[in-house]
């Protein structure tokens, strides 16, 4: 068998080993399986891997090498076609879901850094390189905004960084600035609240206030000249009615759609960073929600048999009369079967009323009362309940 392409391992004798002679595809998933006590160990991390790392030590320099430990070589005749080996350790290190193949080896650090350092984006929009805007073109943009618009030009000074910023606010206050953004909250400087230094903060410094009209573009540039001075090239221009933001960068930007998107840094390929991870799941690629199924286990319960699980048997009465409240606005018996009810009903309480205003009667023990308001549904109590508990059960 031709040795291109493979990993030839002849006469490898280490521990149990009877003078195997084995090759492995490379580029390929091998998996080693056997009984206890075959040798699949042995094979695996005493020869292949032992191997591999004695080799990649001794390529070093006698410097290097003095600050590492060198293996012993393996009991073989001689492997071919072996590259650096990565070995993890077979028990399970850890059962946090943050933590991968890429975070335990560090190679998923090395990546990051590669993407940001190295890799060209593209804009979604039109597939074309963003490259950087220039001020007229920013300006450009804003002016094609409907006239008489109403933004706040920011400067994103400080974006998820810890610190307390006491001088950088106090200069900004020297400059003549008169108002920043903390966290999303405006303030006068001077009012800004004491931060936590172990906490991580945005602040971002309101360059100027205009209002899109005819001849504005020569204070527009100044103010963008002065943002992207303040903040390496970024700048926001948010509307002050809507909060809707457009991103502007002297760095990154689609030539033809104006996509806009802020410097890549290694943080935003990290899935265990906010400014990384995915809003939806968070970064742990699974996304926890309320089933209905579940919530209501058995379609031929009636609410009065407790069909909506999560709300039978709870002490206090309050749920079984929201659910009674329902049925009488909604003209229908607690006595019918889930299965049963109509599809508007069974929404309704699931999902809640929408703009429906709901009638709902209360009796606490010492007296009886109304409330009028649309009916929130089960799910999305159950998952503001779950969004607003501390209790980690």
């Amino acid at each position: 068998m031709s040795g291109a392409g493979f990993l030839r391992i002849r006469g490898a004798r280490t521990h149990n080993l009877k003078n195997l002679d084995l090759d492995i595809p490379r580029g390929t998933l091998t998996v080693i399986t056997g009984l206890s006590g075959s040798g699949k160990s042995s094979l695996a991390f005493d020869t292949i891997y032992a191997e591999g790392q004695r080799r990649y030590v001794e390529s070093l320099s006698a410097y290097a090498r003095q600050f590492l430990q060198l293996m012993q070589k393996p009991d073989v005749d001689s492997i071919e076609g072996l590259s650096p080996a990565i070995s993890i350790e077979q028990k399970t290190t850890s059962h946090n879901p943050r933590s991968t193949v890429g975070t335990v080896t560090e190679i998923h650090d090395y990546m990051r850094l590669l993407w940001a350092r190295v890799g060209v984006p593209y804009s979604p929009a039109t597939g074309l390189p963003i490259e950087a805007q220039t001020v007229s073109q920013m300006v450009d943009r804003v002016m094609a905004l409907p006239e008489g618009t109403r933004l706040l030009l920011l400067a994103p000074a400080v974006r998820g960084k810890k610190g307390e910023y006491k001088k950088e606010l106090a200069e900004y206050q020297r400059r003549g600035f008169e108002r920043v953004k903390v966290n999303g909250t405006l303030y006068q400087i001077a009012e800004v609240p004491a931060l936590s230094k172990k906490l991580k903060h945005d602040i971002e410094v309101v360059v100027d206030r205009i209002v899109v009209r005819d001849g504005i573009a020569p204070r527009l540039a100044d103010s963008f000249e002065t943002a992207l001075g303040l903040a390496d090239g970024i700048a926001y221009a948010e509307n002050a009615d809507t909060a809707e933001r457009t991103v502007f960068s002297a760095k990154f930007a689609c030539p033809v759609s104006g996509f806009t998107i802020e410097e890549i840094e290694p943080r935003l390929f990290s899935f265990n960073s906010p400014q990384g991870a995915c809003p939806s799941c968070d970064g742990l690629g699974t996304q926890t929600f309320f089933d209905p199924m579940l919530v209501v286990p058995d379609d031929l319960r009636t609410l009065a048999e407790g069909a909506v699980a999560p709300w039978s048997g709870a002490q206090s009465p309050y749920y079984d009369q929201t659910l009674e409240s329902l049925a009488r606005h909604y003209k229908v018996a607690t006595t019918s079967q889930w299965g049963d009810l109509p599809a508007k009903v069974r929404h309704a309480i699931l999902h809640g009323s929408g703009e429906e205003i709901v009638t709902l009667r209360y009796k606490d023990g010492l007296r009886s009362y109304d409330v009028k308001k649309p009916f929130e549904g089960v799910l999305p109590n159950l998952e503001r309940r779950y969004r607003e508990t501390d209790n980690p059960w």
